[in-house]
C-alpha cells in the first residue's frame, strides 16, 4: 500500500509544474478525502485540461473512558476539466486515497493502514480571474473489498 502511495504521489509531482497557471484550494466533504483540504492545478497553461489535486484530511474522536480513534487520510488524483466558458467546468477525473486509522485505548493500541481508488464525475465553478471555488461530484470509491457507486462530495474554496 505504502508504495503504490509513494508512487502514485511521484507521478502527480513529476509534471512540469512551471506551466501551471491555474491554482486552487478548497475543503471538502465527502469525496476522495472523506474530510479533507486540498491543494489542485493545472498541468498546462489553460484554466481547463489536465491537472492534479492533493490533500490532507481526517478527524480524530475521543471517548474518555474507551480512549480514541483517529483516521487520516491523504487523497493524490489526476482530473481533467471540460468547459467553455471560463468558469463552469465538468470535471472528471481517478485518484488514490490512503487511510491510516488508529485505535487507542487503556490497554492497547492498533493501528490498519488501508487505500482505495476513486474515480470523480462532477461540476465545479471556478472563474477564470480567481475567486470562490465551489465543486459537486458523484465519486465511487473501490478497493479489494468492493464498489461503492453513489458516494459523493462538495467542496468550496479559493481559486487563484
Amino acid at each position: 500500500m505504502k508504495l503504490q502511495f509513494l508512487l502514485l504521489t511521484s507521478i502527480f509531482f513529476s509534471f512540469n509544474l512551471k506551466a501551471q497557471t491555474a491554482k486552487a484550494v478548497y475543503a471538502q466533504i465527502g469525496g476522495p478525502g472523506i474530510m479533507s483540504a486540498n491543494y489542485d492545478m493545472r498541468f498546462t497553461h489553460n484554466e481547463d485540461g489536465i491537472g492534479g489535486r492533493i490533500g490532507i484530511g481526517g478527524f480524530s474522536i475521543s471517548d474518555s473512558e474507551d480512549g480514541r480513534v483517529s483516521l487520516l487520510t491523504v487523497p493524490v488524483g489526476l482530473n481533467y476539466l471540460l468547459g467553455k466558458d471560463g468558469k463552469n467546468y465538468f470535471e472528471v477525473g481517478v485518484g488514490f486515497t490512503y487511510i491510516n486509522i488508529g485505535e487507542k485505548s487503556q490497554t492497547e493500541t492498533s493501528t490498519l493502514e488501508t487505500s482505495f481508488g476513486n474515480l470523480t464525475l462532477g461540476y465545479r465553478l471556478a472563474p477564470a480571474r480567481g475567486g470562490f471555488m465551489f465543486k459537486a461530484e458523484i465519486t465511487p470509491i473501490f478497493n479489494k473489498n468492493g464498489f461503492i457507486p453513489y458516494y459523493g462530495g462538495i467542496g468550496f474554496g479559493y481559486k487563484f
